[in-house]
């Protein structure tokens, strides 16, 4: 059974600047939750098609981790699709407005474990909703510093 949150934000920056918050790996640490780490499989991180990833999220001894490849990016738009105990697709795309950008996230996905499901359902649902948010809001803090700084 798939779910899906879908969040948006209104940016004022331009898009590309808001796409470069998701694309640079020290700006979208910026952002990202504190207790999630994004690291390239590899030697160097890209979000060109086929690039792959680590998310993963800083729980001591247990340390779960997502394993990610980017499976669609044009300009304003990155997909990644990930596959650990969860397997889906995290969609972030730029839409230019005329005050600055819309930036929508779309995490889409399915927990083939009914254990860990139950416990995503009962413990994590609700928060990885609020952090989703939260992302968002912080994002948007540093794609408007940039904007400034320019």
């Amino acid at each position: 059974m798939s779910q899906a949150f879908e969040q948006s934000i209104q940016i004022n920056a331009t898009a590309t600047l808001v796409e470069r918050c998701i694309t640079d790996l020290a700006l979208m640490h910026r952002w990202l939750n504190p207790v999630l780490r994004c690291e390239p499989v590899g030697e160097a991180w890209s979000t060109d098609i086929g690039s792959q990833s680590q998310f993963v999220i800083q729980i001591p001894f247990v340390k779960p981790t997502l394993n990610s490849v980017v499976v669609e990016r044009k300009p304003g738009l990155v997909v990644w699709e990930f596959q650990g105990f969860f397997q889906g697709r995290d969609r972030w795309e730029c839409q230019p407005i005329e005050q600055g950008t819309r930036l929508l996230n779309r995490f889409e996905f399915d927990i083939p474990n009914p254990l860990v499901s139950w416990g995503f359902k009962t413990f994590a649902a609700s928060w990885t909703k609020e952090d989703m948010q939260a992302q968002l809001r912080r994002l948007k803090r540093v794609a408007e510093e940039q904007q400034i700084s320019q």
